[in-house]
């Protein structure tokens, strides 16, 4: 296997339109788990679109190792790449059974007889579903369709796994449940896997690189570690995590990281100094006998914890948890144990 690289790849629909894709360059590695993450029409399923072999770029270029896979001049067939695809509706064949359907590409490839039997037995074991190799996907429920999806991809031992949300119409266990089957498929099958998702919750919880992607254009691709705390600029940073992004007296600051003590001296003179925007996560902000009034706007139940927005003196607001209940309408004080400078 090789690398998956995207050089400055566009395309646009109309011709002098706005591009759907625009100047996107990134190299997935070989064997990685990379999610294009972001809003709806941001451009990251025609770019999964393009990778397939569905759409042709309108400039750029897309290589698998040495191999290039299309470019503005000319494009290798989809059947020819192998890769796989895995879509939010499954598209499985209703009157084929959970066998048949996983067994298609070879039938199409030419694989028959005791190799294509074992190849299908064994693809329907890593999912778990050796008992309903026989029923038809009508039979079976949510997951368990997604699952036999997988196996299809698995069979044909394909260099590049493609996933189009595939956990959208799953319920949130099934989603969990489904979250935990591609990270063992990944690691059984090596191959590279690319997932488009608007839900930063399962880009971070999946994959081991996260490109974020807003009206067309790639924003920032890092470990989603490195998006969470370190995102670069206002569109990351509201994109990832549950952070609310507000106006600081910042801007001067050289470290991007900053604590309560550096806040508090930026308050003092803020007068001197211009705003910037900062990012403050929930669990940054703590409830404290000394520190910055603010307002209780809103309060949700969350179980284990109380999920809050607060509202500072400037009207601009702040999310926060809190271990004890609280009403709207309240006083508290509030610490920022740590914020990212935009």
């Amino acid at each position: 296997m090789a690398k998956l690289i995207l050089n400055r790849l566009s395309k646009a629909f109309e011709t002098g339109g706005r591009p759907a894709v625009n100047d996107v360059s990134l190299e997935v590695r070989d064997g990685g788990f990379l999610a294009l993450l972001g809003p709806s029409g941001c451009g990251k399923t025609t770019v999964l679109r393009m990778i397939a072999g569905f759409e042709q770029p309108t400039d750029g270029s897309i290589l698998l190792g040495d191999r290039v896979l299309a470019d503005a001049g000319e494009m290798v067939s989809p059947e020819h790449r192998n890769m796989a695809m895995v879509f939010q509706s499954y598209a499985l064949w209703p009157h084929m059974s959970v066998a048949d359907n996983v067994g298609y590409p070879l039938k199409v490839r030419g694989v028959t007889g005791e190799r294509r039997r074992k190849k299908i037995q064994e693809a329907l074991a890593a999912v778990r579903l050796e008992a309903y190799a026989d029923r038809r996907p009508a039979d079976l429920s949510g997951g368990q369709r997604q699952r036999v999806a997988l196996a299809r991809c698995l069979v044909t031992e394909p260099d590049v796994v493609l996933l189009d949300e595939p956990l959208a119409n799953l319920d949130r266990h099934l989603r969990q449940e489904m979250e935990e089957t591609f990270r063992e498929f990944h690691l059984r099958s090596g191959a590279t896997m690319i997932y488009v998702t608007h839900d930063q919750a399962e880009a971070m919880a999946l994959a081991t690189d996260v490109a974020v992607m807003s009206e067309g254009r790639l924003l920032q691709v890092a470990s989603p570690q490195e998006i969470y705390a370190r995102p670069e600029g206002r569109l990351v940073g509201g994109l990832v995590g549950q952070g609310a992004i507000v106006k600081w007296p910042a801007a001067c600051v050289e470290n991007r990281l900053l604590d309560w003590e550096t806040l508090q001296g930026l308050l003092v003179q803020s007068q001197s100094s211009e705003p910037a925007d900062i990012l403050v996560r929930p669990q940054d902000v703590e409830i404290a006998g000394e520190g910055m009034p603010a307002r209780v706007i809103s309060v949700l139940f969350e179980g284990e914890r109380y999920a809050l927005k607060l509202a500072l003196g400037d009207e601009q607001v702040l999310r926060a948890f809190s271990r004890q209940p609280v009403k709207v309408g309240d006083r508290v004080s509030i610490v920022i144990r740590s914020a990212w400078r935009l």
